[in-house]
Formats: C-alpha cells, sequence, structure tokens
C-alpha cells in the first residue's frame, strides 16, 4: 500500500456521474493500513469501513467530521484493510461541471472533501468498484514527488506516507 500510494500520485482519476464526466490528476494521496492507528481499519471491520475491506479498486467513501465526503482508493487483498486517500487534484475535464459542484471558480480539488465534491463522490458511492462510473488512468509520465508525515490526523502523525507532486508543496 506505502509502494502503490507514490504511484497514484500522476494518475487520473475519471468520474461519469449522473452522465456528467470528469477528471483529476492526482496531486496529493496518503495510505492508510490496517495496522495503522490512524486508519479507520485499525479496530476491525464496521459497518462504516465495510468497503476499507474490499478487493482492491474499491472506492471507500466516508464522511468526515459530519461535513465532507473523502474518498480512498482500497489497495490491499480483500478482508485487509488497506486505502489511500485521494486528498488533491488538479483539474483536467469537466471544469464547469466541478465548478457547479463546488459552486465557485477556484480550488476544486485542493482538498480531500474538495476532491470528491467536485468529482461527485458521496456516500452512494461507497463500495463502487473501478469501472464505469469511476476510473483510474495511469500516468503518462513520472512526476516528481515527496514522502512528508500525513496531515490532519492525531495518531502516527510522523509517518511519511503522505505522498505529493512536488510542485503542489508550498
Amino acid at each position: 500500500m506505502e509502494e502503490i500510494a507514490p504511484r497514484l500520485v500522476g494518475a487520473t482519476l475519471e468520474t461519469r456521474i449522473d452522465g456528467l464526466h470528469t477528471a483529476v490528476v492526482l496531486v496529493e494521496v496518503e495510505a492508510y493500513a490496517e495496522s495503522d492507528p490512524a486508519s479507520h481499519s485499525f479496530g476491525g471491520m464496521t459497518d462504516r469501513n465495510r468497503s476499507m475491506f474490499g478487493p482492491a479498486g474499491t472506492i471507500y467513501v466516508y464522511r468526515s467530521y459530519g461535513v465532507h465526503w473523502c474518498a480512498n482508493l482500497v489497495t490491499g487483498e480483500e478482508g485487509r484493510g488497506e486505502a489511500i486517500l485521494l486528498r488533491a487534484g488538479r483539474p483536467v475535464a469537466g471544469v464547469e461541471v466541478m465548478r457547479r459542484r463546488r459552486g465557485r471558480k477556484d480550488h476544486l480539488a485542493d482538498g480531500p472533501g474538495k476532491l470528491a465534491q467536485a468529482l461527485g463522490l458521496g456516500g452512494e458511492h461507497d463500495g463502487v468498484v473501478l469501472g464505469d462510473l469511476v476510473d483510474l488512468v495511469a500516468a503518462d509520465r513520472e512526476p516528481q514527488i515527496i514522502a512528508t508525515p500525513r496531515i490532519g490526523i492525531s495518531k502516527a502523525v510522523d509517518t511519511p506516507w503522505r505522498f505529493v507532486e512536488v510542485q503542489m508543496v508550498g
């Protein structure tokens, strides 16, 4: 999982929701393992995190702080709670759709809640498997990335499983 996460940076995440196509190039992701105290899967499977234990390629969507939907890509084998939080992306298709969904013209996908909203991902997409509705296209280049400690968590804060495209660091 921590080997897969950096390879997602530069990949294109596409959605086709309600007949609308949107896509972002992923520029920031964070990895979470079942043995990781910061992971939703740390205490085992629950109704909330069930999708995180699905097969690789499953989308795990959860509500953060009761406000924002956040999307993850499950990377472990079925039964093992591993996923990568999709933290930020650079819009490349369906920008006008993203603007309508976000109700603004800027900062469309520069945070995990913003990314999910821009792509139209919500709780009803929890458990969807990559395919027609949500798809991932491998990067056509190798972006320069750095690994940093994860952010926005209170446990295992020093684990360097946040992977960011260098141009996004600032």
